[in-house]
């Protein structure tokens, strides 16, 4: 099996509208042959909110890698710093926003349910 090096900085940034921050996949069939997963990066400055989809066939995880913030999960906000995540199930959503200082940087895994 071959190793793959993925540049995340080659990757391109898509601005999302709605002040959802901004977004780059860095694990997808096209870049590395990932079949059954999605990765992203995802940046939230001052007054940027990002909410996670309720998928109903595939898991999330959202792990906070730089930043302060707020993860509202149930209509319940929890403070949240570097090293802080958050799995959600199938049709589970949750929304964070940017809280401190700096911008909040994201990595999001997106892996759909296998079927048996």
């Amino acid at each position: 099996m071959a190793t793959t090096y993925i540049d995340t900085l080659q990757c391109p940034r898509v601005k999302l509208a709605g002040a959802q921050g901004t977004v780059t996949e860095i694990v997808n069939r096209d870049l590395c042959g990932a079949k059954n997963v999605v990765g992203m990066l995802r940046w939230l400055d001052a007054g940027e909110r990002f909410d996670a989809e309720s998928l109903q066939d595939a898991h999330q995880l959202i792990y906070l890698m730089e930043g302060d913030g707020v993860i509202t999960l149930e209509n319940e906000d929890y403070e949240v710093s570097r090293g802080a995540g958050v799995y959600l199930g199938p049709r589970e959503t949750a929304g964070i926003r940017q809280a401190g200082a700096a911008p909040l940087k994201l990595f999001h895994l997106v892996v759909p349910k296998v079927r048996d």
